[in-house]
């Protein structure tokens, strides 16, 4: 079984980052193209920055090279996966279907991430699934207004 604490941040990252670009940019365009392209873009180079930086940050803690390497794959292995599960949706979806679904499949996996880390340090569950969800509403809501304010100051082109 993968130790939750080793995808936690890269996954929350994805679930998070990948809920908000996809309302965001639908806000923005309706090109699914647009949507897809940038899913993927963020699914591979952010997520193989963000990979590397807990990499260089786990070698300047002095971890052992073979632990921090392994970390460093399991998190952009989450990551990607997370980031692709997206695509799949955007990609085999009607747009307005995929934006509920995605943003329902990234709050479920939220829920259940947390509510698995939330086990393993024996606090309840029910608060920090609150806070966490009520965090990727914010930034989902965030997301919306910027696609919005962009579309209306471009004209929507």
């Amino acid at each position: 079984m993968v130790d939750v604490r080793k995808v936690s941040f890269g996954g929350t990252a994805a679930l998070v980052t990948s809920m908000g670009l996809i309302v965001g940019l639908d806000a923005a365009t309706t090109a699914r193209g647009v949507v897809v392209g940038s899913l993927l873009i963020v699914g591979l180079a952010d997520n193989l920055t963000d990979a590397l930086s807990v990499h260089v940050y786990q070698e300047s803690e002095g971890l052992p090279e073979r632990q921090a390497l392994l970390t460093t794959v399991t998190n952009f292995g989450a990551r990607l996966g997370v980031s692709l599960s997206f695509v799949a949706i955007v990609a085999l979806l009607p747009t307005d279907v995929a934006i509920v679904v995605a943003v329902g499949w990234g709050l479920l996996l939220l829920s259940g991430m947390t509510y698995l880390l939330a086990r393993s340090r024996r606090v309840r569950a029910g608060p920090e699934i609150l806070k966490h969800a009520a965090v990727a509403i914010v930034v989902i809501a965030l997301s919306k207004a910027i696609g919005a304010w962009v579309f209306a100051a471009t004209g929507g082109s």
